[in-house]
């Protein structure tokens, strides 16, 4: 295979991983946001059902406090029963002691509804807490890696670069030239493997004497349909 292939596969190789690397700046960010925002929504779901909670529980105390209030209300009202004279005041109180009865029953089946809600938020905070935990210690130890990755990007970048410098000075000017122009017009692999006696990257089918010239590989071949290098390798012969 000519030199500059082999050096340019290389380089190709290299392009990818800086490639990499600047994806990285951009999608690292953003799975530490998500990561973050799943911790803040589990912390804000708890804190959502403890309020709840405690509205429930004071409201169930002044449920509580208005039912005694009106339980001894009946209980002065059917004391005075005792002390009517006319059907007239009878028939008043018994109206105020079927109205009072009435608030009661109404207390009673709130306050029964207050108890039933609160046992099940309670149920649900132990679970929100628990999940809160869990998914803070797998995030923090997710983000901490996370951080870390971003924190060495800018070493291997530069590792990267060094590599490169090194091969593109070893590869002749004139191919050079090629390679940036079709990695800048194509992104993505410049040199590419034949495949199936066809180019591997557009599909395009080779005549048999061009298939010849690339196993040969004593210099550059471009695909007539896309312009990529193409090279004979092992991968070749599928």
């Amino acid at each position: 295979m000519n030199g500059d292939l082999e050096l340019l596969l290389k380089l190709q190789n290299i392009d990818y991983d800086l490639g990499e690397l600047e994806r990285s700046k951009e999608y690292i960010p953003d799975m530490m946001d998500n990561l973050r925002r799943e911790i803040d929504d589990s912390r804000q779901r708890l804190e959502l059902t403890r309020e709840g909670l405690s509205k429930a529980q004071l409201e169930q105390k002044d449920a509580e406090l208005q039912l005694t209030e009106r339980q001894e209300r009946l209980r002065k009202l059917q004391e005075r029963m005792m002390a009517i004279k006319t059907n007239k005041e009878y028939d008043a109180l018994v109206s105020e002691i079927d109205q009072v009865k009435r608030e009661i029953g109404t207390l009673e089946n709130r306050a029964m509804e207050l108890m039933g809600f609160i046992e099940n938020h309670e149920k649900e905070i132990r679970g929100y807490v628990e999940k809160a935990e869990a998914v803070a210690g797998a995030n923090t130890e997710q983000l901490n890696s996370l951080q870390q990755q971003i924190d060495s990007v800018g070493n291997k970048v530069d590792e990267k670069t060094h590599e490169r410098h090194s091969l593109v000075s070893q590869i002749s000017k004139q191919t050079m030239l090629v390679y940036e122009r079709i990695h800048r017009g194509k992104g993505g692999a410049v040199v590419v493997s034949v495949k199936k006696r066809a180019c591997g990257a557009c599909y395009k089918a080779l005549p048999p004497q061009r298939i010849q010239e690339i196993k040969i590989g004593d210099r550059i071949i471009t695909c007539d349909s896309c312009g990529r290098m193409l090279v004979w390798t092992s991968e070749s012969d599928a």
